[in-house]
């Protein structure tokens, strides 16, 4: 709005108006502002919950080493997180940029079918809702997402960007914008691929790029319901998912920030996406709300995300990097994700194996993966595990902080694949 109003404003030559424009200064004031809300909003949150009773028992029963009570915790905290990130969007964004309207789609969206999930469990059901509505919510979204940046027509890219000094001046030849299926594969020396070629085979060159969009969208929705249910996974520990998601949308904030300037663009040899910069100052506002978040769920945690936040944080993540064409990225950005995820899958086919027969058997002493560091041997009761180790049971705030160290390292060479090639 203020971004909006200040195209308005310039004209009477306000001080401080002229800065609007700058995507620096709306960045930093939409952290600044969401780190604010966050933190403010959380502590009233937390007491209307309490007040009405709305409170989360499925961690009630779980065996505590270290004698943390988490008894009557506020669930759905993913409520302070989405308004965080709202508030200062709708102030500071370009609400006409194409980029921005998907991100709060997303945002909204997902938390939405998140809360639906955490209502239904805080009325007893403690499955919350159906898996199969679930999915199907994750893949309207994606399918949504994949359509609109087919059929959009801001969403364009410029492949290749090439500084060149014209009679002492610095010029940057861009190649011709188009609707692009091209996205970015780390650590080779050509660093982009184009879905296109994956149908190399037709003869036709309509069919062939009919297919690759195609193909993009499958993509696009694979992407968005894979990282959002691993990020749905790494939320089982006290500031774990928050501190995760906020490294890793720091990381998507810098790749985002070098698609929309043509400068680092050209430097890094990476596409040149306009209007992506705006996708800056949503990330810095989702950083923001997920650091306030933490002032109330560092452990031990005050209040839970919930659904609510978890599928939204990983709806963001995905969207953000599909729509700067750094998806295939994300299995080392988004490692602790992919993780969790692949624990959860062995974990589940190695008990099935084992009950065909007539065994306990594991992988892990407790999946989600983190879950395997806080279990004493004396809790063990499976026939076979695979991996028993560490024999003793780590803080639950060791574990996080661990988790943490991990995903900056991956949010670095993430970051670093754009130079080695």
């Amino acid at each position: 709005m203020l971004y909006h109003l200040s195209q308005y404003l310039e004209q009477f030559d306000i001080p401080g108006v002229g800065m609007l424009p700058y995507v620096s200064f709306r960045s930093l004031m939409a952290l600044m502002i969401s780190l604010v809300v966050s933190m403010w909003l959380g502590k009233g949150f937390i007491t209307y919950m309490k007040r009405k009773r709305h409170l989360e028992k499925a961690r009630d029963a779980q065996i505590d080493p270290y004698g943390v009570k988490k008894i009557g915790v506020p669930s759905m905290g993913g409520i302070v997180i989405i308004t965080a990130i709202v508030v200062p969007v709708l102030l500071f964004s370009n609400l006409s940029n194409v980029y921005t309207i998907l991100l709060l789609v997303t945002a909204v969206w997902f938390s939405l079918l998140g809360f639906l999930d955490d209502r239904i469990k805080l009325r007893g059901n403690k499955d919350g809702l159906a898996p199969r509505w679930k999915l199907l919510g994750q893949f309207a979204l994606g399918a949504f997402v994949g359509i609109m940046l087919w059929q959009s027509p801001e969403a364009v890219v410029h492949e290749t960007v090439k500084k060149e000094v014209v009679n002492k001046e610095v010029v940057y030849k861009k190649s011709e914008a188009r609707k692009s299926t091209v996205t970015t594969v780390p650590f080779f020396k050509n660093n982009n691929i184009d879905y296109y070629e994956v149908f190399s085979f037709l003869p036709d060159g309509v069919t062939k790029r009919m297919c690759a969009w195609i193909f993009f969208v499958l993509v696009t929705t694979f992407v968005i319901m894979a990282v959002s249910n691993g990020a749905n996974l790494n939320d089982g520990m006290d500031g774990m998912c928050a501190g995760n998601s906020a490294i890793i949308g720091t990381a998507l904030g810098i790749l985002a920030y070098a698609s929309g300037h043509i400068e680092f663009a050209s430097y890094l040899n990476v596409m040149y996406i306009p209007g992506s910069e705006e996708i800056v100052v949503f990330i810095c506002a989702f950083v923001g709300a997920l650091i306030g978040f933490l002032w109330y769920n560092a452990y031990p945690a005050k209040v839970f995300m919930g659904d609510t936040g978890s599928l939204a944080i990983g709806g963001i993540i995905a969207v953000t990097a599909v729509t700067i064409h750094k998806e295939l990225l994300l299995p080392i950005l988004c490692g602790i994700f992919l993780v969790e995820s692949i624990s959860v899958m062995l974990q589940t086919s190695y008990a099935k194996y084992g009950n065909k027969r007539g065994l306990k058997l594991r992988v892990f002493k407790r999946a989600p993966f983190h879950d395997h560091f806080r279990v004493l041997q004396s809790e063990m009761t499976a026939d076979r595990y695979l991996i028993k180790k560490p024999a003793t049971v780590l803080h639950e705030n060791m574990i996080t902080l661990r988790f943490w160290i991990v995903s900056i390292l991956l949010a670095a060479i993430t970051i670093i694949t754009l130079k080695i090639r």
